[in-house]
């Protein structure tokens, strides 16, 4: 099983931090600037939840970003 979120990294955009959220809906958040990149289509019944809940998604990203980066840091 695969983790919720994942950290993504690439070279040709060295200031983006993209997190990728592996359950419904996927999609892949650029921290850098909260765009969110959707990689299934979603539902119609879920499409107005969803909008209700971009902010709880760009937090979670967030804090899991941060969490790593914590402990990247304990590592050295």
């Amino acid at each position: 099983m695969l983790p919720r979120f994942i950290l993504g990294d690439n070279t040709d955009h060295p200031d983006d931090i993209y997190i990728i959220h592996t359950e419904y809906p996927k999609f892949i958040i650029n921290l850098a600037d909260d765009s969110i990149e959707w990689m299934e289509e979603i539902e119609k019944n879920d499409q107005e939840h969803l909008k209700e809940e971009m902010q709880n998604f760009v937090k979670e990203a967030s804090d899991f970003y941060d969490r790593e980066i914590e402990r990247f840091q304990e590592k050295d």
